[in-house]
């Protein structure tokens, strides 16, 4: 897994939604991520994102934070957009603010354990190895033509980081 701290630009999507947490996550017969996932593909949502910027590459995003990594958070997957005009019913948009994030980028891997090992890896660092103290707005997966085969796929994870002014701002 490589690593790499970069600022992006804020980014829109349109997508569809659940809450939850990782306690809830741990257990099949609780877990919203997969459900979420299911429907997603099997409705053909992209299909009905208007103004797609990035047709085919597809971004899940925890975001909406109640704490931390512990605590209740939205799980949003959805697509880039360029403009919120119009959107089918049961979407949600969603804007990934402005921020830095450290990048990570895996080795080729078998999904969804290729996912769920990066995040145990992340969840286990320090601020000091991480690259800095997590910020908590918006941390996300993206998934474009490197994870189209699910046996030898690669994966980026960002995860949102506080910038020095903002440690100071919130000091």
């Amino acid at each position: 897994m490589r690593k790499t701290i970069i600022q992006l630009s804020e980014i829109k999507l349109v997508g569809i939604t659940s809450r939850t947490n990782n306690s809830l996550e741990k257990d099949p017969s609780s877990a919203k991520i997969s459900p979420t996932i299911q429907r997603y593909f099997q409705g053909a949502c992209s299909e009905k994102i208007l103004y797609r910027a990035k047709p085919g590459t597809t971004y899940c995003v925890y975001t909406d934070y109640e704490s931390d990594f512990n605590g209740d958070y939205t799980y949003f997957i959805g697509e880039e957009v360029s403009k919120f005009d119009a959107m089918a019913e049961g979407f949600s948009a969603l804007v990934i603010p402005a921020q830095n994030y450290v990048k990570f980028i895996s080795n080729p891997g078998t999904l969804p354990s290729l996912c769920i090992n990066m995040w145990q890896k992340i969840w286990s660092m320090s601020a000091q190895d991480l690259g800095g103290e997590r910020e908590y707005l918006a941390d996300f997966e993206i998934y474009d033509d490197r994870a189209s085969d699910h046996q030898n796929a690669i994966l980026d994870i960002y995860i949102g980081i506080k910038s020095e002014n903002q440690r100071l701002h919130y000091a």
